[in-house]
């Protein structure tokens, strides 16, 4: 309770569920710097941020992220921004000698044509799926970055890969968001203009795996408080749905009635997606329990009340 945490990212999407998570477990000295005042491109920001607040512990959520198209627009930007952050703060770390730091990855990371569900080990087993690569390579960097800090100077670094994310509070503009928000958006506007149909990106055939955004923050906190080891985690529910499967649960959360019009023009991305995640569950207890139904509904709902 009386330990200085340091959440970057803090006032993004899953920083507010981290915080909030942090914060109902009895954390009462969190920060959350923003990035006019720390920047984490640049190494004197992140020592001046180290000097500054004396952390127990740092989660780092900070990153340049979006959807597939995003991603198609920014492949420079979002690997040297997710990459110089996490070195510029893992070095620091060291030399602040920060207690702990917990730092995220992305299911991205893993190769394309990887053996579903994807288990840790097989991060290394081939490349990433083109539309991610880069910000799935620059958050591989950061993992090895981990490893590599613990093997020489006894840091306690660890490396937690997400699943997709989603949930109250997620990015709904539909140039940078990811699946969920934008079907959530799409068929709500469709259904108040008594539109008969909306498009959907790609063919439908590709699955993934959603983890909703509060679980994630549990699973975050957890590591963070019980989990100590350079053995990259997975973080997901092992759950694979595809994204006509998706549709048609949206659709039913939003009650949208039209017919889904499917470009196969725009990038499905990778083909399959599914996290083993029994590490999580044997390392540290963690399993999460918000269904993608109920998930669904509370994300709409938020969205309904909170859409400007």
């Amino acid at each position: 309770m009386q330990k200085n945490v340091i959440v970057t990212g803090g006032n993004g999407f899953l920083g507010r569920h981290v915080v909030a998570e942090l914060r109902g477990r009895g954390a009462t000295r969190v920060l959350t710097p923003a990035k006019a005042e720390y920047d984490l491109c640049y190494a004197d920001h992140v020592h001046r941020l180290l000097d500054d607040h004396d952390p127990d512990l740092v989660i780092h959520l900070a990153a340049a992220v979006g959807g597939i198209g995003a991603n198609q627009k920014n492949p420079g930007r979002f690997f040297y921004e997710n990459a110089v952050m996490g070195l510029n703060l893992l070095e620091a770390a060291r030399k602040f000698e920060v207690p702990k730091v917990v730092t995220i990855g992305t299911v991205c990371s893993y190769p394309k044509f990887a053996k579903v569900p994807f288990v840790e080990d097989d991060l290394w087993n081939g490349y990433p799926e083109e539309t991610n690569a880069p910000y799935g390579l620059a958050k591989k960097m950061v993992m090895v970055m981990c490893r590599a800090y613990r093997e020489q100077y006894g840091c306690d670094f660890v490396h937690l890969v997400m699943a997709n994310l989603y949930g109250p509070g997620d990015d709904f503009d539909l140039e940078t968001s990811h699946t969920i928000p934008a079907l959530i958006r799409k068929m709500i506007a469709a259904k108040e203009s008594s539109a008969t149909e909306i498009e959907v990106w790609g063919t439908g055939t590709p699955s993934r795996e959603f983890l909703y955004a509060a679980d994630a923050a549990e699973g975050i906190v957890t590591a963070a408080e019980q989990y100590d080891s350079s053995e990259p985690v997975n973080l997901g529910t092992g759950r694979e749905v595809t994204i006509k499967e998706l549709a048609g649960m949206i659709r039913a959360a939003t009650g949208f009635e039209g017919e889904f019009r499917w470009n196969p023009e725009r990038p499905d991305g990778q083909p399959r997606r599914a996290l083993d995640t029994s590490r999580a569950r044997e390392a540290f207890g963690f399993v999460a329990t918000t269904s993608l139904e109920d998930g669904l509904a509370k994300t709409v709902e938020w969205y309904l009340a909170n859409r400007g």
